[in-house]
């Protein structure tokens, strides 16, 4: 297992306490664990949880198959260290906001392939999950057209596999749209906004997920376009965001949605 650094919230020895592996955004190429450490704080104490994030590597330095033994061996590292964090072992969620949600999708399918470590609930913030859009996958031209946009989605995918976008160069692996079996993955809630550059592609592996007979939620907020709970937290339509997303770890966790 590749050596990894981790930042750990909210750790005490001696409880029994859920956890969330983290994996941040940022097209596969940006971003960092640590600068996601004071949001990551809050969640954790809001959810009363123990918390790790994983600085994996980037690309186009490291491609998927990198990041993906990177997050793994962080997910086998909480889980033998459950004593030691305070954690119950077998409450372990994954969350991931952009490309943090191609890393947490992918970390999922993973765990349930090598059948080393169980994991409670999947939650996918916006997820990056397929390769084909903004390439083969054509979109109306107000979707995507802030923040997060095709060419910048063909970059990020070209980054992290090292083939071309929409194309068979693209192994199936690295995305998890492509991925033909969905079966026995965790419980997942997928979040996106109406007008993100994600929102086909997440409703339709929301879709997939729930004829694969995986328990699902989908939100799809009207308008909204990507990362806005991130940028305007106190709009309205992030609150509701932002609350439903809270309440889906809660009951993933056993506990009531208002506590």
């Amino acid at each position: 297992m590749p050596d990894v650094t981790v930042y750990v919230v909210n750790a005490a020895k001696g409880g029994a306490r859920p956890g969330i592996l983290h994996t941040h955004g940022g097209g596969h190429i940006l971003g960092s664990a640590k600068s996601e450490l004071r949001y990551l704080q809050n969640l954790a104490r809001d959810l009363d949880c123990v918390l790790v994030t994983v600085e994996y590597r980037l690309a186009p330095e490291t491609r998927y198959t990198g990041s993906i033994e990177d997050n793994y061996a962080a997910l086998k590292w909480m889980h033998s260290s459950a004593n030691e964090l305070g954690l119950d072992a077998t409450r372990i969620a994954l969350l991931g906001e952009s490309a943090g949600g191609t890393h947490a999708a992918l970390l999922a399918i993973t765990a349930r392939d090598r059948g080393e470590v169980p994991v409670l609930f999947q939650c996918l913030v916006y997820p990056m999950l397929d390769d084909r859009t903004g390439s083969t996958r054509q979109l109306p031209p107000w979707i995507g057209a802030v923040l997060w946009t095709r060419d910048a989605n063909r970059f990020g995918w070209r980054a992290f596999t090292g083939g071309e976008p929409g194309t068979l160069e693209i192994p199936a692996a690295a995305v998890p749209a492509r991925v033909d079996n969905l079966a026995g993955l965790p419980p997942a809630w997928i979040g996106v906004g109406g007008a993100d550059l994600f929102v086909e592609e997440d409703i339709e592996y929301a879709e997939r997920l729930n004829d694969a007979a995986v328990p699902t939620e989908l939100l799809v907020l009207p308008r909204a376009f990507h990362a806005f709970d991130r940028i305007v937290p106190d709009a309205g339509v992030s609150r509701r965001f932002t609350a439903a997303k809270m309440d889906a770890l809660r009951r993933a966790f056993g506990k009531s949605a208002d506590a």
